[in-house]
């Protein structure tokens, strides 16, 4: 006998699997929480975590991390604890499995990424290949 399953049950855990293998993002808890304090700062809960991949840098890529309200076509979007965090698609191949941190030491204060996908990076961090 083949077990029945309500419609549309197969479809979404299919679809919410692929979402997170589309973004490959992941916000740690720190990272959610810092975010959440700069927009109560701002005064703002309309805008999002934007992590994208440009050009750029010494070694040829750079991330930008910022703040936006836009919905461009084919952005995925991932919810982090009330924190949303966008995907454009031309960068998700390049953040895939990538972990976002926020640090915050006598070192070091501001946002990491741990990126599996990097090859390298420049001497002064700020760029990656």
């Amino acid at each position: 006998m083949t077990p029945s399953y309500p419609p549309g049950s197969i479809q979404m855990t299919v679809q919410d699997q692929t979402t997170e293998q589309a973004t490959g993002v992941l916000l740690t808890d720190g990272a959610a929480s810092k975010v959440k304090s700069l927009l109560e700062q701002e005064g703002r809960d309309d805008l999002a975590l934007r992590v994208a991949v440009q050009p750029g840098g010494c070694s040829g890529l750079r991330y930008q991390l910022f703040f936006d309200e836009r919905t461009l076509d084919g952005d995925v979007v991932t919810d982090f604890g009330g924190v949303g965090v966008v995907v454009d698609r031309m960068s998700a191949p390049y953040l895939s499995g990538a972990s976002i941190d926020f640090v915050d030491t006598i070192e070091k204060q501001g946002f990491t990424i741990d990126n599996p996908n990097a090859g390298g990076s420049c001497a002064c961090g700020d760029s990656f290949h």
